[in-house]
């Protein structure tokens, strides 16, 4: 689970498609679709058009997982920081209701317009 106290950052690049799909589409309603998919070494982030589904592998063999469910619908606000010329990481931060600040960090390269547009039209 995400350590909401502390405001985890997670160190997350893009992967190449929807790589975990076996494990996430089942958790999907319907119209739900799938928007980018970011991986650290072992725990990933999905972004959906409706939430953020945050997996945490656990142990030896990582068939245990951890999976929080972030919908949108809660967030209070959110900010975007872009990655420059010196610092190429970009930033998430999101303040959900009772939960507080979740904050993900990428690698250099991710551009974060889609799930940014996302996050405003379900929040707008």
């Amino acid at each position: 689970m995400i350590d909401f106290k502390n405001g985890a950052v997670f160190k997350l690049r893009k992967t190449g498609g929807f790589s975990n799909e076996k494990w996430i589409a089942p958790l999907f309603v319907p119209g739900e679709v799938f928007i980018g998919e970011y991986q650290a070494v072992r725990d990933y982030v999905i972004f959906t058009n409706k939430r953020v589904i945050s997996v945490n592998v656990q142990g030896v063999t990582g068939k245990k997982k951890d999976f929080t469910i972030l919908p949108y619908s809660k967030i209070q606000t959110f900010s975007i920081e872009t990655s420059g010329v010196f610092d190429l990481d970009s930033e998430l931060e999101l303040y959900f209701s009772s939960v507080g600040l979740v904050r993900f960090e990428f690698t250099g390269g991710c551009d974060l317009s889609a799930i940014a547009r996302t996050i405003g039209e379900n929040l707008l």
